[in-house]
């Protein structure tokens, strides 16, 4: 078994994609935050309880040219939920931009905290098999 699959490294880059996915929901929300009917998104918190490795995404193939294209980031490994208990505009927008922020900022540090601790972890086996 080669050392990047060591399920502590599996782990790690599921954590980082699903840090990854959740800022590309985030941004969508910020950039949406004066759209009429918006609702934010979020994800759903990462269980590695629950977690189960996938062979590929699934794609959607386009066999007649009526047929739409599917957009190019509406796809995920990881499940989404719809925010509760949010404040409504009369727009019916319901974005809070300062929650979504603060949401940005905790995502942000959360991810450079997982990326350092693959670093390190890296380094350590590099370290141990004196390749350091």
């Amino acid at each position: 078994m080669p050392v990047i699959d060591f399920p502590l490294f599996t782990m790690l880059r599921t954590r980082m994609r699903w840090h990854q996915e959740r800022q590309r929901l985030l941004a969508e929300n910020v950039a949406n935050a004066d759209m009429p009917n918006y609702r934010p998104r979020d994800l759903a918190p990462l269980r590695f309880d629950q977690l189960r490795q996938t062979v590929a995404p699934v794609a959607l193939e386009r066999t007649t040219s009526g047929h739409l294209a599917a957009s190019a980031g509406t796809s995920s490994q990881f499940e989404a939920s719809r925010l509760r208990g949010y404040e409504v505009r009369p727009s019916g927008n319901a974005v809070n931009l300062e929650e979504e922020m603060m949401k940005v900022a905790a995502n942000q540090m959360d991810y450079q905290s997982v990326t350092t601790l693959y670093t390190r972890s890296l380094g350590l086996i590099k370290t141990a098999l004196g390749k350091h």
